[in-house]
């Protein structure tokens, strides 16, 4: 179409400055879609799969971990019962004054894990704050380049129709525009991803903590 050909020509037309703004917000709205898709996949499995193994946990069906000693736990709940796995089995062979320290052990294990998993699952969150954060200022200082660039060309050519800076003061609204549209999704996925995250943070430590007053039981009373 006849704008589309403008927009590509206003593009290519652009000032070296102004083009290599265009290009780093199009890279930084590449990168944030590709986390935005990524962690949306990998937060959703992780708090699905945590969730199987809850239910598998408290319907008695957990304990069959310990009967496949080859595979690895795939979810972060499961890990963290394989994080106190050796305890879980300890539990009705220490000794009553060894009691203490179990649980500890295992509270420690456990901090750990729960720590370990939110970072692993995180990893990536950091870049869409950033971009969205940096976004919009690579855009303004596009915009206040190609606006500069206008005035230069008044000054030069001692002319102020739309002719002489219309194309500069376009690719400063260009620019812009391309930084909003970097950063709005950013920071929008971002806090969304942080909430979601702090849920499953929550979950996780919720569920630890049931470990630990299973394992309590356990070790007082007999299998629970």
């Amino acid at each position: 179409s006849q704008g589309a050909f403008s927009l590509f020509e206003l593009i290519m037309a652009a000032d070296p400055v102004v083009k290599a703004v265009l290009v780093v917000l199009i890279i930084a709205s590449i990168w944030s879609w590709a986390v935005v898709v990524e962690k949306a996949f990998a937060i959703g499995n992780a708090r699905k799969r945590a969730r199987d193994f809850e239910d598998a946990f408290w319907n008695g069906r957990a304990g069959d971990y310990d009967g496949r000693p080859g595979e690895s736990p795939n979810n972060g709940a499961a890990r963290l019962f394989a994080a106190i796995s050796r305890e879980w089995r300890d539990a009705k062979s220490v000794s009553p004054n060894e009691h203490g320290a179990l649980v500890a052990r295992a509270e420690r294990s456990l901090r750990a894990t729960v720590d370990r998993e939110v970072g692993a699952i995180s990893n990536g969150i950091g870049a869409l704050a950033t971009i969205g954060s940096s976004s919009v200022y690579i855009g303004l200082f596009g915009t206040v380049w190609g606006i500069m660039n206008a005035f230069l060309n008044i000054s030069a050519q001692d002319d102020t129709s739309l002719a002489v800076v219309g194309g500069p003061i376009a690719e400063a609204l260009f620019a812009t525009g391309l930084g909003l549209i970097a950063a709005i999704p950013a920071v929008i996925f971002y806090n969304k991803y942080s909430g979601d995250l702090n849920r499953y943070a929550d979950s996780l430590d919720s569920f630890s903590q049931d470990l630990l007053v299973r394992l309590s039981r356990r070790v007082s009373d007999g299998p629970v």
